[in-house]
Order: structure tokens, then sequence, then C-alpha cells
């Protein structure tokens, strides 16, 4: 259901109500007074996309402005696009919640051994304590560039919030990085998750993911007891980095993300532990079941995967969620251009002559190392006319065809006025294709091979004359994509 909470949000802004929304949303905190329909009351898991209270999966959730945390975070004014939170309180099918309590927790923290960065596929590893972390166009940053990061990886220590994966790798949804001497706690405090394995109980320790951790001095967290440690248990540990070991002061088992407790229940993440047979899969630690009454929107079963980035829907009961609705979060579609126009009230822009729409959960995004943080509204307000964009999301053939935004990232003084696209072609003629309702002309160049459906590469200008043409040679890929529609 496409929602409404940023019109409402730019709309306070454009009468000068934004201060005083400002005041009670922004800064330590927000009006937990807001009332909601109350249509879902439970748990919602995921990455925060926005503020002017806190965008989770979509939805606005006005806050009291206190977080719960172990890792030095009390406030939400502390809090960063890309933190991957819980949220417990009442959501409702227009975008507005409220938060009765939020909590975030490190998956990862300490030094960096390694990273590498492709700044124009803009994907990359990190290597932290032994574990593979993989960046992506989605992966916010704070603190350093990931260029600069890549550049002198062991100057930085960084905190990360990511998703696990099927092989014990992680997807960094944010990386927040400090110089060497300019550390959280200290420089040799860190924290791993993951799958212990290689455990000896003797000799009190183990391994995640080949990295040694030694246990002799550390003790249970919560109500978490040592004995209860054994191989193929997901825990998390923190402590200190002494040569090549983690020495472990605390160690407890994984997040309990939802209890039996929660009515509704919503969480972002990636598949691992697919099982067709049994209509079964893990996210972030969480058995997902698929029912007959299971409805699918931007995917189907028959697509689902270990790797694919999801968002489910639905109930927790008897130790898993079982599932009203999967959705497809993977973008399928990408936009490098510049912003002609800018629609406030029907939250859309034009890029490049493409209609880019934007929902509750775009994450709006600079290249630039400004940690401001920005509310909702005042992202939305930064774009410009002009702005040279990078946008990752999903085509959609309603109105002719438009890009559902999941990322936006603004690049800065980009001169460039070639622009590139990569989605679905929904037409071919003699002089001209068609892709998401924009006519690019020919102009020479080929398009030979390419078929209504492929999935294509374009690269083109706009002309004096206001019109579209290819600068290069199509490269089409003959793969139709047959699960995205609207």
């Amino acid at each position: 259901m496409k929602r409404k909470a940023l019109t409402v949000a730019v709309k306070l802004a454009m009468t000068g109500a934004l201060a005083g929304a400002l005041a009670a949303c922004g800064g330590g905190g927000s009006d937990s007074s807001i009332s909601t329909t109350g249509t879902s009351s439970g748990t919602s898991v995921g990455a925060v996309s926005g503020f002017g209270s806190v965008y989770v999966n979509g939805t606005r959730f006005a806050t009291s402005g206190s977080v719960d945390s172990d890792d030095g975070l009390e406030r939400e004014d502390q809090l960063e696009k890309g933190m991957i939170l819980k949220v417990e309180g009442d959501w409702d099918d227009r975008g507005e919640g409220r938060a009765d309590r939020i909590s975030y927790d490190d998956t990862l923290r300490g030094p960096i051994s390694g990273m590498s960065w492709d700044d124009v596929a803009r994907t990359g590893t990190l290597t932290l304590l032994g574990q593979t972390i993989a960046l992506d166009g989605r992966t916010v940053f704070r603190g350093a560039t990931p260029t600069e990061i890549a550049a002198n990886p062991q100057g930085y220590r960084v905190r990360v919030s990511a998703w696990r994966l099927d092989d014990g790798s992680f997807q960094a949804s944010f990386v927040g990085a400090r110089a060497i001497g300019l550390d959280f706690d200290d420089d040799n405090e860190v924290e791993i998750e993951g799958v212990v394995t290689n455990l000896d109980s003797s000799a009190e320790t183990f391994t995640i993911n080949g990295f040694p951790i030694d246990y002799t001095s550390a003790v249970g967290d919560d109500d978490f007891s040592l004995d209860d440690l054994a191989d193929g248990l997901v825990v998390e540990v923190e402590g200190r980095l002494e040569g090549g070991t983690i020495v472990a002061e605390e160690i407890d088992d994984e997040d309990d993300w939802f209890s039996d407790d929660d009515d509704d229940v919503e969480i972002t993440g990636s598949i691992y532990d697919f099982d067709a047979s049994s209509r079964q899969f893990t996210l972030n630690g969480v058995t997902v079941q698929i029912t007959g009454g299971t409805e699918f929107d931007d995917l189907r079963e028959s697509s689902l995967a270990d790797g694919l980035f999801i968002k489910v829907e639905g109930s927790f009961r008897d130790g898993a969620l079982v599932a009203e609705e999967i959705k497809g979060k993977e973008s399928d579609a990408e936009l490098d251009g510049r912003v002609e126009s800018i629609d406030l009230t029907n939250e859309t822009l034009i890029v490049s002559g493409v209609r880019v729409q934007l929902t509750g959960n775009t994450l709006i995004d600079d290249d630039d190392e400004d940690d401001e943080r920005r509310s909702r509204v005042q992202d939305i307000q930064s774009l410009q006319v002009g702005d040279y964009l990078e946008i990752e999301g999903r085509q959609r053939s309603t109105d002719g065809g438009s890009l559902e935004a999941f990322s936006i990232e603004r690049e800065d003084d980009d001169e460039d006025d070639d622009y590139e696209l990569e989605a679905r072609l929904d037409a071919v003629g003699s002089g001209s294709i068609t892709l998401m309702n924009l006519e690019i002309l020919l102009g020479g160049y080929s398009v030979s091979g390419a078929q209504v459906g492929n999935e294509v590469e374009v690269q083109y200008r706009r002309t004096s004359g206001g019109q579209y043409e290819l600068t290069d040679n199509v490269d089409a890929d003959d793969s139709s994509d047959d699960d995205s529609d609207d």
C-alpha cells in the first residue's frame, strides 16, 4: 500500500509548521502522544531511513527520544540512518506509528584489517575481526567516506550495523568510522557476532568464522549461561582484542527480536537456510514459516533463495514468524541523472526524464563527509533542480512507468551531463526505445538483440531540444524479470 507520510511532512514545512514539527520530532526526541489507528501492534525491525521521529520499514514512528542500547547510545539524536533498530509499538497502514521502545545493538565493532571499494559500481568488501562484510550503494557511511577508508583501512575503527547472510558473512546497512585513537570506548574494545565453532570447554576457547575467542574471564550477559555454549549456537561477544584473539568479557546468545507476546511483527533482511520442502527460511535468526495464506509482493515464492533481501510481515507464534506477506526489497533498476523537476505534493522527481517516486522507505543521503543529522522534511527539501543523483529502486509499470526509489545519493559538484539507466525495456521502435515511459532516440547507435522485457543498460543525454538520445550502444541482458509488478 502506498503511504503518504512524506506528503504530510512536506505540507507541514510548506505551511510554516516546520519549526514546531522539528521541536517535537527532532533533536532529543519526538512527541509520543501522536495517535494512530492501531491497526498493528508489536515489533518492527529494520534500518533507519529518516528522522523527524524515526522512519523504519516505511513507518514514521513518534518516539519519547530514548534508546535502549549497550553500545553507548541513549538518545534518538545519537542514531544514524542505516542503523538497524528494533521498534516496539503500534503502526497503521498510513505509515504513522508510535514507538513505546527503541533498541539498538552493534553487529560488529573493532579495527578494520582490510577494505576494497569500487566507486563506480558502489560495491566493496570490508574485513573486521576475520569477518567479511559486503558493502553497496545502500550502505550508509559516517565519519569517513568509503573511498577514504579503503585508502587507509588500518587507520580506522568502525561500528557496523548489518544483516547476517547464509554463509556467515554480513551485508552492512551502516558503517560508522573513527580514526584509530579517536575511539568509541578504547582502541581494543570489540564486538563480534556469529556461530560458535571449535568449542573447547576445557581451554575455554572457540572460534567465530575462524577468529579465536578466549572466554576464561567472561560472564554470561542477561540470562545466558556459559554452560550453554555449544557448536552451532549464534552468540554475541564483547571484549578486548589482544594480539589476534578476542578476550571475551561478556557473551550472550543471539538477540530475540520477537517474543510470543507480539501480535504483529515485521522485519527486513536477507534469507538464509531456505528449505523449499518445509516452506521455511531464516531471517536474522528468526525462523519464517510460509503458509497457504502467505501473500507475495514484488516476487514469487518460486524465486525465494538464500541471500535474497526481503521484508516479512506476520505474527510470531511458538518461536516462528508466520508470514502473512513477503515483499521483495531487491532493487531491479538504477538511474544516474540530473533532477529536472520536483513535485513535493506527490513526492515525485523527474530525473533525466524518468519519474521517480519517493516513499517512507526511501533513504536519502549525500556523497560527502557531512554528518549533519537532518529530518525527513529537510532531506526532501535539500533536493534541488540540477542535482546529480544516483538512484536504486524498483521499476513500476503504473502511470506509464516509474522508478520507486529505495535509495538516493547526491553526488557533489558532478558536471557529467551523460546519464545512465539500467531497467527493463518496455518498447523498441525503428528510431527509439522506451523505458519507464522515457523515450530515447537511437541517434545511430545499436540496440541489436534487445527485446521488450530485457534488462538493458542505457547511456544517454538530453538534447538542446529537450529530447533524449543514446550516447552509446545498448547493452542488453536477455534474462527478463517476471517478479516485478505493482
